[in-house]
C-alpha cells in the first residue's frame, strides 16, 4: 500500500523530518526491508533504532523514529512518540482503504494452515493478501494491512492471543468481515488465569467483532467453538464431522495427502490436497467454507486448495537422498496437534518409526501430565521417541541436543527407505534443524 509521507505523519501524529516522498510498505526488520518501504523500529530486547542506517541502505525510503533524526542519514524520518503505537495507526489507516472482505482465523491449533489454504482459495478468483508465516499479533496483522499491494480484494489475517482481551484490539485495527474459529484446546494455557475457559473467551472476541451482515465459520466438532454462534447476529457456517461444510470418501496417499468428497450447501466437489496429514481436511474445510461465502465457486475452491502450500515447517513431507521419509513439524507444538502428528507418522508404511520430540510450551500446571500423555500415546503406536532436553515424555531416550538426537536416529540403522522421521517440538526448542541434519535437501 502506498503513503506519502504527509499522509504517513498525518495518521502517526508524527513529524515529517526530510525530503517528501512515498512509501510502500512498511517493514521492522533491517534485513528484510524492501525497496521504497517504511522501516519501523520498534524497541523490545534490541532497540530498531540501532538498525535504522542499515534499513535506508537496503532501501527503505523513510523511516520512523522516537529518538532525534540522526544529522546526516539519507531518506526522511517521521518522529513520534511511540513506534508500537504508530505501527498500530498505520494499520488501522490501511484497513480503511482495503474492500470490507477481511478474513479473520483464530483457534488454538490450525489456524496458519486454514489461513494458508483459504488464500490459496480465494486467490483462484480474487487478488488476496495474507498474513506471513505466523505473523499474528499486534505487530503482524497492522504489516499484514500495510504490505497488501494495490487492487487487493480479500485480505486473509491470522489473529492469536496471549490472553483475554488481545484479539478484541487486533479487531479493532482489522475491522473482519470473515471470522473462522478453528479450535478451544489447552494451548499457551499458563497465559491465561482460568485455563481453557478464558482461552475460549479470547478465540470468541474474534466472532463478536463480525457485522451483522458479515460470516462466521466455526469448527462444529468442537463443543466451545459451537456455542460461539450465540455471540453474534451475522450468518454463521459450521464445518467438521456434522454441520453445513463436511468431508466423507477420506483416504490419505502413500505421502499422507488427503482426498475426500467435500459437501456444502454450494453443492459436491472432489478434492485432493497437495499437504500432508489427514487432520488436514478440517483445516481445509474451515478454508472451504470461508472461501464459499466469499463468492469463490465451488470448482475453483477445489482448485485452490489442491494448489495451496503450507508455511514453513509444518507437516513438511520431504525425502532424504537415501529414501527415508522425515516430517518437520517443528514450529510449534501441543498436545491437539502432536497427538495428529503421530497418527500421520503412523500411518506410513515403513519398518520403522521414529519422533524426536522437543518441549510443549506454555502448558501451565498440566505441562509434565500431558507430556506424558503423549509419550503413552508414541508408545502404543509403535513409535520410537527420542527426546530433545525433554525428559517429560518418559519414553524413549532424552538426549541434550539435536546433534545427539541425530546420532540416536543414525545408531538404529539406515536411516533409508524403511525409516520416517517426525520432528515436533514448540518454536522455542529449534528442532527445525533437524531435517537438515538427517539430509533433507534445502527446498
Amino acid at each position: 500500500m502506498e503513503l506519502t509521507v504527509e499522509e504517513v505523519a498525518a495518521a502517526v501524529r508524527g513529524e515529517v523530518v526530510g525530503p517528501s516522498t512515498t512509501v510502500s510498505g512498511a517493514s521492522i526488520d533491517s534485513r528484510t526491508v524492501g525497496e521504497g518501504q517504511l522501516f519501523v523500529p520498534l524497541v523490545a530486547e534490541r532497540d530498531g533504532h540501532d538498525f535504522i542506517p542499515a534499513a535506508l541502505e537496503a532501501g527503505a525510503s523513510a523511516h520512523l523514529t522516537q529518538r532525534e533524526p540522526v544529522e546526516g542519514i539519507a531518506g526522511t524520518a517521521i518522529r513520534v512518540d511511540d513506534t508500537m503505537a504508530a505501527l498500530t495507526r498505520l494499520g488501522a489507516v490501511a484497513r480503511d482503504r482495503l474492500p470490507d472482505a477481511v478474513t479473520g482465523i483464530t483457534g488454538s491449533v490450525g489456524k496458519t494452515s486454514v489461513k494458508d489454504l483459504l488464500a490459496g482459495a480465494l486467490a483462484t478468483t480474487h487478488r488476496t493478501a495474507a498474513s506471513e508465516k505466523s505473523f499474528n499479533n499486534e505487530i503482524g496483522v497492522p504489516l499484514t494491512l500495510l504490505n497488501a499491494p494495490a487492487g487487493t480484494e480479500r485480505v486473509v489475517l491470522e489473529m492469536g492471543a496471549r490472553g483475554v482481551g488481545h484479539i478484541r484490539e487486533l479487531c479493532d485495527v482489522a475491522r473482519p468481515t470473515v471470522a473462522v474459529v478453528t479450535m478451544v484446546a489447552e494451548v499457551h494455557t499458563s497465559e491465561y488465569e482460568n485455563g481453557i475457559e478464558d482461552v475460549a473467551r479470547a478465540k470468541g472476541e474474534l466472532v463478536e467483532s463480525i457485522p451483522v451482515d458479515g460470516s462466521v465459520v466455526l469448527n462444529g466438532s468442537d463443543a466451545r467453538v459451537r456455542r460461539m454462534a450465540s455471540l453474534t447476529e451475522a450468518r454463521v457456517l459450521t464445518y467438521g464431522v456434522s454441520g453445513d461444510v463436511v468431508a466423507s470418501r477420506v483416504e490419505v496417499d502413500e505421502h499422507l495427502r488427503p482426498r475426500f468428497r467435500l459437501s456444502s450447501p454450494w453443492g459436491t466437489v472432489d478434492v485432493q490436497l497437495g499437504v500432508h496429514g489427514v487432520h488436514q481436511v478440517a483445516n481445509a474445510l474451515a478454508a472451504a467454507a470461508a472461501a464459499l461465502v466469499q463468492e469463490v465457486p465451488l470448482e475453483a475452491v477445489a482448485a485452490g486448495l489442491s494448489s495451496a502450500a503450507l508455511s514453513p515447517w509444518r507437516m513438511e513431507l520431504r525425502h532424504t537422498e537415501a529414501g527415508a521419509v522425515v516430517i518437520n513439524d517443528a514450529y510449534n507444538s501441543n498436545p491437539t496437534a502432536l497427538e495428529a502428528a503421530l497418527h500421520s507418522l503412523a500411518a506410513l508404511d515403513v519398518d520403522r518409526h521414529v519422533a524426536v520430540l522437543g518441549v510443549m510450551a506454555e502448558l501451565g500446571h498440566h505441562s509434565d501430565e500431558r507430556h506424558a500423555e503423549m509419550g503413552e500415546l508414541a508408545d502404543e503406536l509403535g513409535i520410537e521417541v527420542i527426546t530433545v532436553d525433554c525428559p517429560a515424555y518418559g519414553v524413549g531416550v532424552d538426549v541434550p541436543t539435536v546433534e545427539a538426537a541425530v546420532a540416536v536416529v543414525e545408531a538404529g540403522g539406515p536411516v533409508d527407505e524403511g525409516v520416517a522421521v517426525l520432528v515436533k517440538a514448540s518454536r522455542s526448542a529449534g528442532l527445525e534443524r533437524l531435517a537438515g541434519l538427517l539430509g533433507v535437501p534445502h527446498p
